[in-house]
């Protein structure tokens, strides 16, 4: 594909010359000028499919990304603020090419698994491009070692796109003390060189950009203004460089409050270099991996390695035990302003992933880190007795819908951390008196607002397996602490004895013997009702023909065996109707018709769009790994370790584990299925759920299994 890109940029606007060297600069026809043109285009973000996600040990409050052969988002102050959209390098010989990395061949790989600092390489006209990243652990600065070399002497730029505050519409442009410095009131980052800029420019995106400006004047700047904004600003500087007699060159991104703090730690930066800040950020990570067992038996030492970075690194540094889901914009998210304005998307707490990071870096041996998460949904995120669907990192609700298991979710992890002090239990015991309050369908019971995909409303058995769980161990933990738990105890009882009928059809399509449905909106399995599964799927359908694997929460969480009868079915018709085979194993849908997912032709979902036609759910790894849990409850160890197996298998060129991987019907020649698809990479879930499976295959059970659930319900 990138290939195709580039000869189409080529054939566009630059073919035709022949190769010579790079000529002079052109005298500024406006220096010092302001760019006119704003605001300019919209801000979107780049793809989520992430092949590197890095930051230091430290407390320094800046990440970065990786996609597309370029440094692509990064974030400060927190890692719910997006602070730019890209930062790539531009080569042209000022007369028969322009190109950028993201548009030539290019790879990104991890040098060292224990250590996010990652090596991109380019291959363009004549040219090589090697960049490295890593974050200097004591400023708040993103290095970026570049070497280049080439046939002929060629024009490098740096381009570079803010997005400051996450939003990018309100950005302004200006010079600093030899930096290319963009603010807009409350944050600021500069760009600098090791050896200064030659020339540079600012201008709007789209309209008058740096890029924009090249590709018009075929690889040379006409125009080169000083300042731009308020809007949506792109910056480009030409580096000291030119492929023969220089090749090396060390760019640093520097972010503050204001222009002078982030100039000051980009030139900081600048002066320590490279070798030392990779070497101590390099050091930061072993040390904190040299703390930690080593990997389990099964484990893929590189998949292994790379969930426990990614999950660490996922922790905000101002708000501790703040982990996000990932820190990607897939599709909409990513372009749609009208659907995640400013803050939205995967860079957000959901306490349901809260529980799979925290449960997954315990099973990984970083207890403090659970700890953390737990003191975070106590003492940040629970506004009201409930726990909201997100927030921000710093605790701010974003999405507000009310999901149980999300109000379940901080008990069971309570339970596992053994946390039975006063505080705890009585925050806990305000969640379990909203669930035995809460009337989502006009009385008191576990029909939830939203289930665990966060689409539909009824009844859900992986939601109220999480209740049921949730509650009794919430009883546990006011026993120990002298308290008398009847009520949840009894709610918990009464539920786990309607779960079935509320949730089990005896007449559906797929089977004549009973099995579990994704959930129903009257709980009446049994009934035609017909609900709309939204994402792009028109039309209606009926509930008794919507099937997942959620049921098996029912058997994770001890309120029900391995070997129950309708959960054998229920396999065998979730395997039929929603499991397909790949290279990478056998791998599941969410549910029957899920539409959360690239269209036909691999263009991107949209939501509920009506002029977008159908878009497809793919494959999510994340279930390899719940099935895996299953079969070691039910005495299959060896089918579990091909689990783990799978979703190892499903790790991009990096290591990174995605939210979804293609199905049997890529829409690109080149992909193969069971390969990443353009969700969100990484996702913090999928390497939670593969370091969990990991110990879980080493201890032959689950981890996360709450023996005081499986006590009351399977050993009485």
């Amino acid at each position: 594909m990138a290939t195709s890109r580039r000869e189409f940029l080529r054939a566009a606007a630059l073919v035709g010359a022949s190769a010579v060297a790079a000529p002079a600069a052109p005298a500024s026809a406006d220096p010092g000028g302001a760019a006119p043109g704003g605001p300019g285009a919209d801000t979107t973000f780049t793809p989520a499919g992430k092949l590197g996600f890095g930051t230091a040990r430290s407390a320094s409050p800046v990440w970065f990304t990786l996609e597309g052969g370029r440094l692509s988002e990064v974030y400060h102050p927190d890692l719910s603020t997006p602070a730019s959209r890209e930062t790539q390098i531009v080569v042209t010989d000022g007369e028969s090419f322009v190109e950028r990395v993201s548009d030539v061949e290019h790879r990104t790989e991890l040098p060292d698994e224990e250590v996010p600092a990652y090596r991109q390489t380019a291959r363009g006209t004549g040219w090589t491009l090697t960049t490295r990243y890593v974050t200097d652990p004591d400023r708040d600065t993103v290095l970026v070692d570049v070497e280049f070399r080439s046939r002929r002497p060629l024009r490098v730029y740096v381009l570079h796109d803010p997005a400051l505050g996450g939003d990018g519409t309100t950005d302004h442009a200006f010079p600093r003390a030899g930096a290319l410095v963009a603010a807009n009131g409350s944050s600021a980052c500069a760009v600098m060189a090791g050896g200064g800029f030659s020339e540079s420019t600012v201008g709007y995106a789209g309209v008058n950009d740096g890029w924009t400006e090249l590709v018009a004047g075929r690889g040379l700047l006409t125009h080169h203004y000083a300042t731009a904004g308020p809007g949506n600003v792109v910056q480009l500087g030409r580096l000291r460089l030119d492929g023969t007699t220089r090749t090396r060159e060390l760019i640093a991104l520097g972010f503050g409050a204001d222009a002078d703090h982030a100039v000051r730690a980009a030139r900081a930066s600048l002066t320590r270099g490279f070798g030392p800040a990779a070497a101590a950020y390099a050091s930061g990570w072993r040390q904190y991996l040299a703390g930690l067992p080593e990997p389990p038996a099964d484990a893929d030492r590189r998949v292994y390695l790379t969930s426990v970075v990614v999950l660490a690194a996922s922790e905000d540094k101002r708000n501790p035990g703040a982990f996000i889901a990932s820190p990607s914009m897939p599709w909409a998210f990513g372009f749609d302003r009208a659907v995640a304005p400013r803050y939205g998307s995967y860079h957000l707490v959901w306490p349901r992933d809260l529980y799979q990071i925290a449960t997954g870096l315990l099973a990984a041996g970083d207890r403090a880190a659970a700890e953390r998460a737990l003191d975070y949904l106590l003492r940040v995120q629970q506004p009201d007795g409930h726990w909201p669907q997100n927030t921000t990192v710093d605790g701010t609700p974003f999405w507000t819908s009310v999901q149980l298991d999300e109000t379940a979710a901080p008990m069971l992890l309570a339970w596992l951390l053994d946390r039975d002090d006063r505080a705890t239990v009585d925050s806990l015991t305000r969640g379990g008196d909203f669930l035995l309050s809460y009337t989502g369908n006009g009385h008191a019971s576990p029909y939830t607002e939203q289930e665990r995909w966060e689409e539909q409303s009824g009844y859900s058995p992986s939601t109220i397996a999480s209740v049921i769980a949730g509650l009794v161990c919430l009883a546990d933990l006011m026993h120990r602490a002298g308290r008398d738990p009847s009520r949840f105890l009894a709610a918990a009882d009464r539920w786990r004895a309607a779960v079935d009928g509320w949730t089990v059809t005896g007449n559906g399509p797929y089977s004549p013997r009973p099995y579990f449905l994704r959930l129903t909106k009257d709980g009446n399995p049994n009934a035609g009702t017909t609900y709309d599964l939204g994402n792009n799927n028109p039309g209606t359908t009926d509930q008794r023909a919507v099937v997942d694997a959620g049921f098996l929460e029912l058997v994770r969480l001890g309120v029900r065996r391995a070997q129950d009868p309708v959960v054998l079915n229920s396999l065998a018709v979730v395997d039929a109707r929603i499991s397909t085979l790949t290279p990478s194993g056998r791998h599941w849908h969410r549910y029957s018709g899920d539409g959360y997912g690239e269209q036909a032709d691999g263009r991107p979902w949209n939501v509920n769009r009506p002029d977008v036609v159908r878009t497809y759910g793919r494959l999510w790894p994340i279930f390899a790994g719940e099935r895996g849990e299953y079969e070691l409850l039910a005495g299959d160890r060896p089918a579990a370790r091909n689990r783990l197996r799978d979703m190892a298998a499903c790790a991009g060129e990096t290591g990174l584990l995605p939210e979804q991987v293609w199905d049997t019907n890529p829409p690109y020649p080149a992909v193969r299925p069971g390969t990443p698809t353009a969700s969100a990479t990484p996702l913090a879930w999928t390497h939670a759920q593969y370091l969990r499976l990991a110990w879980s295959l080493s201890r032959g059970r689950p981890v996360e299994y709450p023996d005081v659930v499986a006590t009351r319900y399977l050993n009485a």
